[in-house]
């Protein structure tokens, strides 16, 4: 049986079809409405136009670079480690099994991708999640190394940010041009299944799934307990492109002591509510203003430094972009980037990955290795900055 994640939408047959079979019923239409029935005349009608939009959409879909398959369209995929080396098992259980190929690939300058599930055991979510050990973990096994969370857009899985982004690839490239340090790579799934139209913006909802909780809490829980990390709030990081970069923004302004850096890629401000998110909060609005990237902003949070960037034909984008650096006051750094020509598809995400990775390389902690401590760098484990008390949903 195919899946839906073999089925090409970046190839010109993908426009082709629908194209034909768009005029094709349009000369129907036109040579037979004088002998069709209204019904007749209606269906037909309804048909003509839905390949038209089909072949229009097709059209744009090729020249944006938007879907590569039906799959990644819908959110469903036959290989949820697609783009890993590995697969570890429910909570990493194989991660050292897995060693010795990530010492042989790391010999080759690459670093590993694995794939896990794993159980939030505060959230009381399961999901898939995606580890990425760069090079030199295995040749320096006393060393403790930064983290990057990168959380996929909707309705992206972690393969999104593997396989089609090559978020790893980029990272291998960086590495070996000494452009970031040697840094670990989590990449969870952020919503779960059903994917298409099931949006939940990494929040802790209204009498719904405690995603927060699960990346903010259980994700650094097990990474911190089974990877060689630093604890220090300087060596973590939260990036994502749009949905992803909201929660990056969100999630690090609400878990100072956790998080000190964040990259929004294309990213928003406050969680939409649309007929595909919901209603997340239920009518509460202290958990609406607890989850507004501005409002955030506003309380004057612990020192963070920010990244937000915007494509050039991202309107709605650019304008949170500019709302975002208007709210920010010390002891936050925001750096704002406009791409020319940037729009909010694949593309895009891929072209401007270089320069992201360059930015968390100049502001991320590097490796330590204990009891040392490099010349000019200061520990920060959070114990100075202050925890937010935030408004939680009922249970």
């Amino acid at each position: 049986m195919i899946h839906a994640s073999e089925l090409r939408l970046d190839v010109v047959a993908a426009v082709v079809v629908p194209t034909v079979a768009a005029v094709l019923l349009l000369v129907l239409t036109g040579g037979a409405w004088h002998r069709l029935r209204r019904v007749a005349r209606t269906l037909l009608v309804a048909v003509s136009a839905v390949a038209v939009l089909a072949a229009a959409g097709a059209g744009a879909n090729l020249l944006g670079g938007f879907f590569p398959t039906v799959g990644s369209l819908i959110g469903s995929s036959p290989d949820p480690g697609e783009g890993s080396v590995a697969d570890i098992g429910p909570d990493g259980a194989g991660l050292d099994a897995a060693m010795p190929l990530v010492a042989a690939r790391s010999a080759q300058g690459l670093g590993s991708t694995l794939h896990m599930t794993l159980h939030g055991a505060v959230s009381g979510i399961d999901r898939d999640a995606d580890v990425y050990l760069p090079p030199g973990y295995t040749e320096h096994p006393r060393a403790r190394f930064p983290v990057v969370e990168w959380l996929p857009g909707f309705p992206g899985e972690p393969r999104e940010v593997a396989a089609l982004f090559k978020v790893p690839d980029v990272l291998d490239a960086a590495i070996a041009a000494h452009r970031i340090p040697p840094v670990v790579l989590v990449i969870p799934d952020i919503n779960g299944e059903p994917r298409f139209g099931h949006d939940q913006e990494c929040v802790d909802a209204q009498h719904g799934a405690a995603d927060d909780t699960y990346l903010t809490t259980d994700l650094v829980d097990w990474t911190t307990r089974h990877l060689r990390v630093r604890p220090d709030r300087g060596a973590w990081a939260l990036a994502g492109w749009s949905s992803g970069g909201y929660c990056a923004m969100n999630l690090a302004l609400r878990h100072p002591r956790t998080y000190a850096l964040a990259v929004s890629q294309s990213g928003y401000d406050r969680t939409p509510d649309d007929v595909v998110t919901g209603e997340l909060f239920a009518g509460r609005p202290d958990l609406a203003a607890a989850n507004d990237v501005v409002a955030l902003l506003g309380e004057r949070p612990a020192p963070l430094a920010m990244l937000v960037t915007a494509g050039s034909d991202e309107p709605e984008e650019r304008a949170a972009a500019d709302r975002i650096r208007a709210a920010a006051a010390p002891p936050v750094t925001v750096d704002t980037r406009l791409y020319p020509g940037g729009g909010h598809n694949q593309n895009a995400v891929r072209a401007q990955l270089p320069d992201l990775v360059d930015w968390l390389g100049a502001h991320l902690l590097g490796p330590l290795a204990p009891p040392a401590t490099p010349a000019g760098v200061t520990i920060d484990d959070g114990p100075g900055v202050p925890q937010r008390v935030l408004p939680v949903p009922d249970p």
